[in-house]
């Protein structure tokens, strides 16, 4: 255990080394390679009395760090992956530090949940919801909807006098959706309702992604009656369409089903009010999704789940670890491990707890819009130059388009973030091959889209 006692010793130097590192690769992020083309050796035996951390770090940057892209600096546009801020950085660092296990407010030693209860208080703050949802932590927006969605799976069984969470699953789950985003999709199928198994609702005319209310009410008529899952969307993935909630509201008055938003990145436009009218509504859901290492800039994993307060026996009963006496009543001694997947859990809410706290909602609300101006601008040079075309309207942070010669465009794109100024992902958009592009890094520029563009138009002139 030398070493271990020798960086107990230096502790102060090896955070110092450390935090100069981070600041380095923060201070140069600009510069840094949105895609690398180092391969590195892999090696397969350890070393008998280990390195020390000076030099393990050392050899982590011989071998490692030349190969770490700025996937949160301002040119990486692929997937919706956020940056992180200052302060969700200073968090970060500090929940590694304490180091909590976060499940009890009160009672068990660990008061870190309360800290966890006040930020989903501010983020439905921030998202002007109304204080009747129930919120928490997980790592992204597949186990969130996967809490959503479970939760549903028991209120379904419980319409039908059933248990699913003690009993298994019996009988047919009736699920609809319009544009899921492929995480509820893996959700259904972890939760044994299959991925398959879902009514596809039609979608709007006119180059939309959003679900046609009247067909939708076609086909939950047609159910004659028995309960269902809706999985809309707050900002669809190619596009960013928005179901109408207003409408859905309504029908939701007159039947019976639990309604699901998947609001992963879209349920940020309530920041602002410019957008604020696409999740109009949104407050009458049963559940919703959002992350938090999309569009609140606090790094990786970080989402939260929103689910009504009505519905907590519910999600008792889906998650309660009833066999372990040790831990307590789950209905009379609050702790987050009744309430979601995770057992064992990190402070994950102090990173967004310290970016809320830090910008409040005057500096989210500059988040998105300027987000969203750089994706019109962008938008903008795509319309305007005829090597490229827009496959659908830019309604807010993400720009779906092609090149005018579309079987080119999986060569440009390859080439393009072959040179490490910029990174978009490839998708497929109404049978076409696409590319998509999405803003949520607060770093983001005219600067960066200037730059970007001037790549593009080089390679595209050269193919």
């Amino acid at each position: 255990m030398n070493h271990l006692n020798n960086d107990l010793q230096n502790l102060e130097e090896i955070l110092n080394q450390v935090s100069q590192q981070g600041l380095d690769y923060l201070n140069d992020i600009h510069n840094r390679p949105t895609k690398s083309q180092i391969e590195v050796e892999s090696i397969s035996k350890l070393n008998e009395n280990g390195l020390g951390t000076i030099e393990t770090l050392r050899r982590f940057n011989e071998r490692f760090e030349p190969t770490i892209v700025a996937s949160s600096g301002p040119r990486y546009w692929g997937f919706v992956t956020g940056g992180t801020t200052p302060a969700a950085i200073a968090g970060d660092w500090l929940a590694t530090v304490y180091d909590q296990n976060t499940q009890s407010a009160k009672g068990n030693g660990d008061v870190s949940a309360t800290i966890e209860l006040e930020t989903v208080k501010l983020l439905l703050d921030l998202f002007n919801l109304p204080k009747d949802f129930f919120g928490g932590f997980v790592t992204g927006a597949t186990i969130s909807n996967f809490t959503c969605l479970a939760v549903a799976r028991q209120w379904i069984g419980k319409q039908k006098d059933k248990d699913f969470a003690r009993e298994g699953i019996s009988g047919s789950v009736n699920v609809l959706s319009a544009t899921p985003h492929s995480s509820a999709i893996k959700a259904l199928s972890m939760l044994g309702l299959g991925s398959n198994n879902f009514i596809q609702i039609d979608v709007l005319p006119g180059n939309r992604e959003a679900l046609d209310i009247a067909d939708f009410e076609r086909k939950l008529i047609s159910l004659n009656g028995e309960p269902f899952i809706l999985i809309s969307s707050a900002g669809t993935v190619n596009t960013v369409d928005f179901d109408d909630f207003e409408a859905i509201n309504k029908l939701k008055e007159k039947y019976n089903f639990w309604w699901h938003i998947d609001a992963a990145f879209g349920g940020f436009a309530a920041c602002s009010p410019k957008y604020a009218h696409l999740v109009k509504g949104w407050e009458n859901a049963d559940s919703i999704t959002v992350d938090c290492h999309k569009w609140l800039n606090v790094p990786y994993e970080s989402a939260i789940f929103l689910v009504k307060e009505k519905h907590q026996l519910f999600q008792v009963e889906t998650f309660q670890n009833s066999n372990a006496a040790y831990l307590g009543n789950p209905l009379e001694n609050f702790s987050y491990l009744n309430f979601l997947p995770e057992n064992s859990r990190r402070l994950k809410a102090l990173p967004a707890w310290f970016t809320l706290m830090s910008y409040g909602k005057t500096g989210y609300q500059e988040i998105v819009e300027s987000n969203v101006k750089m994706a019109e601008l962008f938008s903008k040079f795509i319309d305007e130059n005829p090597h490229f075309q827009l496959l659908a309207p830019t309604r807010l942070n993400t720009v779906c388009f092609s090149l005018t010669n579309e079987t080119l465009a999986s060569d440009f794109l390859n080439k393009l973030n072959a040179t490490g100024k910029v990174f978009m992902t490839a998708t497929v958009y109404n049978g076409r091959k696409g590319i998509r592009a999405a803003f949520v890094n607060y770093r983001t520029t005219a600067a960066d889209i200037e730059l970007a563009t001037n790549e593009m138009l080089q390679i595209v002139t050269e193919l």
